[in-house]
């Protein structure tokens, strides 16, 4: 569910609202002047905040398609003839608008004015001269390559676009759904929105719509998924995508009354790390995080650097919180990982037959600490935390330890809510 909300918001709104309202009829005529003024927004939006940003990706995205809705505009596909000068741009930008968009979604991210950006630009310019060369009588033959039928079926019945490009525009939108699956990055999700409404645009000729409007909110959905995906790369960590610093601190500035802090550290972490080298560590934290997500139910998440992750239980007791500990703490012992180099994978008990891979024990130790009803300083609580935490490795690791628990409340705690052991508290 959450991987769907994440690919359908934003791009998912804004296209639909520009399939309801940039249609020919689709807004009453007082609202077209200011629907024509939507490429020129969303062009110096775009422009502004890519080069803030520093998205050179952005800015040469904006590029493309702005050369496409020139292509479009100067020399439209009035002519049914092939060979005519509209329907071999039209079959050309066709082809190339979607390989354009996924060579710059597959790129790097970095800014315009480096050697990368300049290059990237100057192959992007270079393409508006190739079609040219291919408009010209004498490269006919090369042009119509771009229009002949690749498949055993009639696709011109449904759609003007020919069906090379089709086949680029398929390719392109499977690999950008494969790549949001695997990473979900609003990023991905953006430019597969984009190639949606970069093909409307295209596929809405033949029905008279404006190939500006919807190449316009392509650009535009480009646009808003850079903000969102700058905002939560300020907000998440980058390795494990989860909430990070900035979010932690904003949660901590608004915390009252009693909470609850958990630190947990994966116990083999360390000693594979040295064993298997850094990939190896980061894979076992990525792998770990969304099981720890998926277990914490109210508590909340953050790795803010290192080694362990920080959970944060506002106005809950210790006492309360055991029990998704412990829930915690049974998800990754029950993980079923391998490792064969710097590569690690789940469900060894699949691939321990396969030569080279070795299983790995995956636990975690758990430190909590409580704050009291009036309030604890938050220096005092992390080294509370933290110090349950080492207790609990120093004891040979799984377990659950507790900073600063009364006798009495032990007493609450069963045997069946997993290996919890107490200390007396810790003052700093």
């Amino acid at each position: 569910m959450k991987t769907l909300l994440a690919f359908l918001i934003p791009g998912g709104p804004v296209f639909v609202a520009a399939l309801g309202f940039l249609r020919p009829h689709g807004l009453p005529a007082w609202m077209q002047a200011p629907v024509g003024a939507l490429p020129y927004i969303a062009l110096a939006f775009g422009l502004i905040f890519g080069w803030y940003l520093a998205s050179g990706r952005l800015i040469l995205s904006l590029l493309v398609l702005g050369l496409v809705d020139l292509a479009l505009v100067l020399c439209p596909p009035s002519d049914p003839d092939p060979s005519a000068t509209g329907q071999i741009l039209y079959a050309a930008v066709s082809f190339l608008l979607p390989l354009n968009l996924l060579a710059l979604s597959l790129v790097r991210e970095q800014a315009l004015p480096t050697w990368r950006g300049v290059v990237r630009l100057c192959f992007l310019l270079a393409q508006p001269f190739m079609v040219l060369w291919l408009a010209l009588p004498d490269h006919a033959h090369l042009a119509r390559a771009l229009q002949y039928p690749l498949m055993p079926f009639a696709t011109h019945i449904w759609s003007p676009v020919p069906q090379a490009a089709l086949l680029s525009f398929m390719g392109a939108a499977c690999l950008l759904a494969i790549r949001f699956v695997m990473g979900r990055s609003p990023d991905d999700a953006g430019a597969l929105w984009a190639l949606v409404a970069s093909f409307t645009a295209l596929h809405g000729m033949r029905y008279g719509w404006a190939p500006t409007n919807f190449l316009s909110c392509a650009g535009l959905i480009l646009f808003v998924t850079l903000v969102q995906g700058s905002h939560q790369r300020a907000y998440r960590d980058s390795l494990t995508g989860l909430l990070g610093k900035p979010a932690y601190a904003q949660a901590m500035a608004q915390l009252k009354g009693r909470y609850v802090l958990a630190i947990v550290g994966i116990d083999q972490l360390k000693q594979y790390g040295n064993q298997y080298g850094k990939p190896v560590s980061e894979q076992l934290l990525r792998l770990v995080a969304p099981k720890i997500q998926a277990a914490a139910g109210q508590g909340q998440v953050y790795r803010l650097a290192g080694e362990e992750f920080t959970i944060l239980f506002p106005r809950k007791t210790a006492v309360e919180t055991l029990v998704t500990m412990e829930a915690i703490r049974k998800s990754v012992e029950r993980c079923d990982v391998c490792c064969r180099r710097d590569l690690v994978c789940e469900g060894s008990r699949f691939l321990r037959r396969r030569a080279g891979f070795e299983e790995l024990n995956l636990t975690v130790s758990i430190g909590l600490a409580e704050s009291q009803q009036d309030g604890t300083a938050l220096a005092q609580m992390t080294k509370a935390g933290y110090r349950a935490l080492y207790e609990a490795k120093e004891a040979g690791g799984n377990l659950i330890k507790r900073a600063g628990v009364p006798s009495e409340t032990l007493q609450l705690i069963r045997p069946e809510m997993g290996r919890i052991v107490a200390y007396s508290e810790f003052h700093s």
